[in-house]
């Protein structure tokens, strides 16, 4: 499960990271970074197998292109790996449309007989990582398109598993070229990914202010 996250660079240490650029006017319209508390239908920056050179804002939880509603998208934030092709709603995306998506944390809740406990989750050698995801174009009765992903998760590595028994299917850099290359059909991807290793993990407690997707400060990443 992936539900909450965080990206605390600039959009200029992204555009250094990926070799991409904005476009300035989505910058100008959803000013999204920093952001210490991503949440489900916030616009959020993606790469995409289609423009590799380009960084989208795009929606997060994905819209099917079938679909009547918008809605739907807020149940389409995570794909599990397993069966992911054979699933209605992930299926044509699965073929051809994969993404990646930076991020520089995550956080997950351990639950505890006192209640769940905010932990954010890292990797310890590198600043931004990726995480593979799928992406749709909707459009609206109204003819307005919105461009929406999906974050796909995996069982999660038995050193962090205390913490949940999901985890985002995590991209190390090598695997990432591999996953927006639009020559190599998917399922051949596929068989190449290997999980990061539990041990490249760290993770610490921060503060219950992160469940509340209106507070969004530096002060939600610091230890606790």
């Amino acid at each position: 499960m992936c539900g909450r996250s965080s990206l605390t660079k600039t959009e200029k240490e992204l555009e250094e990271r990926f070799r991409a650029t904005f476009y300035s006017e989505d910058l100008e319209r959803y000013n999204p970074l920093p952001n210490y508390n991503v949440a489900p239908t916030q616009f959020h920056p993606v790469i995409t197998q289609e423009e590799p050179n380009i960084i989208h804002l795009y929606r997060w939880g994905l819209i099917p292109f079938w679909s009547k509603d918008m809605k739907i998208g807020a149940k389409m934030i995570n794909a599990r790996i397993e069966g992911i092709e054979e699933k209605p709603a992930f299926r044509q995306a699965f073929q051809k449309r994969r993404c990646i998506v930076p991020f520089d944390g995550y956080y997950e809740w351990q639950k505890t007989p006192e209640g769940k406990i905010p932990y954010r989750i890292k990797l310890k050698n590198t600043e931004i990582f990726t995480i593979a995801g799928l992406y749709e174009t909707w459009k609206g009765p109204d003819q307005k398109v919105i461009h929406s992903f999906t974050l796909i998760t995996r069982e999660a590595d038995p050193l962090i598993a205390h913490l949940h028994d999901r985890m985002p299917m995590i991209l190390m850099p090598e695997q990432e070229k591999l996953w927006i290359d639009s020559h190599v059909p998917t399922k051949d991807v596929m068989n190449t990914l290997e999980a990061v290793p539990g041990d490249y993990f760290t993770w610490y407690r921060v503060s219950d202010r992160v469940n509340n997707v209106r507070e969004n400060d530096a002060s939600l990443v610091v230890p606790v």
